[in-house]
């Protein structure tokens, strides 16, 4: 939470054109700070001019100034690696990586550039500073709290950043906006893949991976029970979309993607819950810290996707990589996504950073997916 003493100082507030960032320029004004208004907007984001409407709206109502800056450069890395992603047969987290690339990149060079004290965005997530280092912690409201989708974010990145909202509900959020009449008070939050502008998703896929069908096999049988059109439209764990009808399988339970082979084109499945889903070790590549980690091995808490409960893990820092030990077993964990570490400070949850995940392991052995 931002402290009440400090101010007059400047600080640049990212203006997406939601509620969110609305009511995080409103609380920073309040507080005595001047505030400037930076959108950021692309040619490929859908409902740019929409955004960029609603921004400048909000700005005005709020008496402070709003600067618009193209970003189609950045954008440009998040679409280079959501691709690069899917071909290496990985399932992709653009959010992620638009935050180290895109958001707070571009947002801290602004900053810097106009003599800002600090800059801001409407993220759900608590900052400290102190002369060593900035602490990141999860949000007040569990529920959306975004600290995953920032565990790259490196101590420099979030060296001038102010976090508003994380001492408060989405609903307080609301009530706020409301309050002041904002045109974006009762807005939907989105959850698009937002660089792809108007484009679905699968016809972009479609267009930048054009892919060939293959066989849908069993894994348990060895029986070809369906047909895919294109390995990169199938992520490990996924139920939906498997197109193997009625007649297959030894139960009614649902089909789920077990395995992805590249190398013979085949799509890999299984029937209800079966034991090759479950993994209870994950390796991690170049992980980040964004608190310096002392310690070799510790014990702590981590998730492997957003949507997951806090899982009790043992965590090994080796010399190129960290290796994570589950206490009990986990469901569809997906190579690409991110394993993030959270340690409990008190009565708050500390984020010690996180890294995309590379292999799976169950019983020592290394899981061939």
């Amino acid at each position: 939470m931002v402290k009440n003493d400090i101010k007059k100082e400047k600080v640049v507030v990212g203006m997406s054109g939601g509620v969110d960032s609305s009511v995080t320029a409103y609380l920073l004004k309040q507080q005595g700070y001047e505030v400037v208004g930076l959108h950021m907007k692309s040619p490929n984001l859908k409902m740019s001019e929409d955004d960029e409407k609603n921004a400048k709206l909000v700005c005005d109502k709020l008496g402070i100034k709003l600067e618009v800056v193209d970003y189609e450069d950045e954008m440009q890395i998040i679409k280079d690696y959501f691709i690069d992603t899917y071909k290496s047969g990985k399932t992709p987290n653009p959010c992620v990586m638009c935050n180290k690339n895109v958001k707070f990149k571009p947002f801290l060079e602004f900053a810097n550039k106009i003599g800002a004290d600090f800059f801001a965005t409407g993220h759900y997530a608590r900052i400290e500073h102190n002369e060593k280092e900035h602490i990141l912690y999860c949000a007040k409201d569990k529920e959306k709290d975004q600290t995953y989708f920032l565990n790259q974010l490196t101590n420099e990145q979030l060296s001038k950043v102010l976090f508003p909202l994380g001492e408060f509900t989405k609903e307080e959020v609301r009530k706020i906006a409301e309050s002041l009449g904002l045109i974006n008070a009762n807005r939907k939050d989105s959850y698009d893949v937002c660089f792809l502008g108007s484009e679905k998703f699968k016809d972009y896929i479609a267009k930048v991976l054009p892919e060939k069908q293959g066989d849908i096999i069993d894994i348990s049988s060895g029986k070809i029970v369906g047909k895919h059109n294109g390995l990169s439209k199938f992520t490990l764990g996924q139920r939906r979309g498997l197109g193997i009808g009625g007649g297959f399988g030894k139960t009614l339970d649902a089909w789920f993607v077990a395995k992805k082979d590249l190398k013979n084109n085949i799509l890999y499945v299984e029937q209800g819950n079966g034991d090759s889903l479950y993994c209870d070790g994950i390796l991690v590549n170049n992980f980040n810290w964004i608190i310096k980690q002392i310690e070799s091995e510790f014990e702590c808490f981590a998730k492997f996707r957003y949507r997951q409960e806090l899982q009790k893990v043992k965590v090994n820092v080796l010399k190129n990589n960290v290796e994570i030990q589950a206490d009990e077993k986990q469901r569809s964990v997906t190579p690409g996504q991110f394993a993030v570490l959270y340690k409990l400070v008190g009565d708050k949850l500390l984020c010690l950073g996180g890294g995309e995940i590379v292999t799976l392991k169950k019983d020592g052995q290394v899981l061939d997916i």
